[in-house]
């Protein structure tokens, strides 16, 4: 069966850097897509990046775009996510995702996605 597993979560400072990784197993890899979302307290899960299988295309919300690296290395059967100059706004548990099928121009609803790893908090605090 298809798993996800997101780590790499932790407490950091304004303007400080994380990187999130997303392992996946019981499935071919390099077959699917990968998204990454995250969800606020209060917050409606919102997608955050998005990379093709073979890690040719990739996308960004407005909020992390020039911020935040998506990459994957299908390999290790792992995607990533670089995290810089983070913002207190930034704070959520974020979750890794994918789907057998997932229409680009709609990679940041979170309903097309079946498959979903347990989430890792990033907390950035002062």
């Amino acid at each position: 069966d298809v798993q996800l597993q997101a780590s790499g979560g932790g407490l950091v400072q304004p303007g400080g850097s994380l990187r999130l990784s997303c392992g996946g197993s019981g499935f071919t890899f390099d077959d699917y897509a990968i998204g990454w979302f995250r969800q606020a307290p209060g917050k409606e899960r919102e997608g955050v990046s998005y990379i093709t299988q073979s890690g040719g295309r990739t996308y960004y919300a407005d909020s992390v775009k020039g911020r935040f690296t998506i990459s994957r290395d299908n390999a290790k059967n792992t995607v990533y996510l670089q995290m810089n100059s983070l913002k207190f706004e930034d704070t959520a548990v974020y979750y890794c995702a994918t789907s057998a099928f997932i229409p680009k121009p709609k990679w940041t609803d979170y309903t097309l996605y079946d498959y979903w790893g347990q989430g890792t908090l990033v907390t950035v605090s002062s």
